[in-house]
């Protein structure tokens, strides 16, 4: 019976500093397989992808297994929902089409089963520096996406791999020291105004930290973890929310 809802993100697949492409995006494919009886809803947090550029006639190669995985989910029936993170902004129509997905960008409110979630990436809530607003903003203007596209691809994605990698350290990802607290602190003040509904649960993607934190007034705060060293997701069944961690089955 498919009743759960499923959570999960920052994958970075096909990112420069991962030692094994290939096991990656097979330990990802081997959980999507692994959800497929019960899964009544994937919802992709963001950052799924390290880099993706879709022109008008072309696609990036790669990530094949990955994209046919979420068309067997989304064939069988799976509402599958993808947000763009700072990673994967440039989803444009050839996913949805493709595959049948859905592509979000931004905040979503949503009720499930009785309880309201407010689901983002991470990157565009709470308290921004002003530098990193200014380069969202950049990444989003569709002035600066035609510029772009017209440049060739041998030129755009190792300069797209090569700024990813920057804030990367050997061996994966490092979050900053007090990475969520941004995010527990817009929760808090997103409560505590009267002109919105009460939320019980928001969940993002984006720090790559694993936290789950009850606030003063009952609702939670979940960042979901990431795929490049936690291999973490959460499960909302109708009555609970859990997080997990996936192991591949043994051979």
């Amino acid at each position: 019976m498919r009743s759960k809802t499923y959570f999960i993100s920052d994958l970075h697949l096909g990112a420069s500093y991962i030692a094994d492409p290939r096991a990656h995006e097979l330990r990802v494919v081997g959980f999507l397989r692994s959800i497929a009886e019960d899964c009544r809803r994937l919802i992709l947090l963001g950052d799924i992808l390290d880099y993706w550029w879709e022109y008008r006639t072309v696609v990036p190669r790669g990530f094949i297994r990955f994209f046919g995985a979420l068309a067997e989910l989304a064939d069988a029936g799976v509402e599958i929902v993808w947000f763009k993170g700072n990673h994967d902004i440039w989803i444009f129509d050839y996913l949805p089409k493709e595959i049948g997905l859905k592509i979000h960008d931004g905040i979503m409110v949503t009720e499930m089963d009785g309880k309201r979630f407010l689901l983002e990436h991470g990157d565009g809530v709470g308290r921004l520096p002003w530098s990193f607003r200014r380069l969202r903003a950049l990444f989003r203007n569709r002035v600066a996406q035609r510029m772009y596209a017209a440049i060739h691809p041998r030129w755009t994605i190792g300069f797209a791999h090569s700024w990813s990698s920057r804030s990367r350290k050997q061996g994966g990802y490092v979050a900053p020291q007090h990475a969520g607290d941004n995010l527990i602190e817009f929760a808090r003040a997103y409560n505590s105004d009267s002109s919105h509904e009460k939320i019980d649960y928001f969940i993002f993607g984006h720090c790559h930290i694993l936290l789950r934190e009850r606030l003063d007034d009952g609702s939670e705060v979940v960042i979901l973890g990431d795929w490049i060293n936690k291999f973490t997701y959460a499960v909302w069944d109708g009555n609970r929310l859990t997080i997990h961690q996936y192991e591949e089955k043994k051979k």
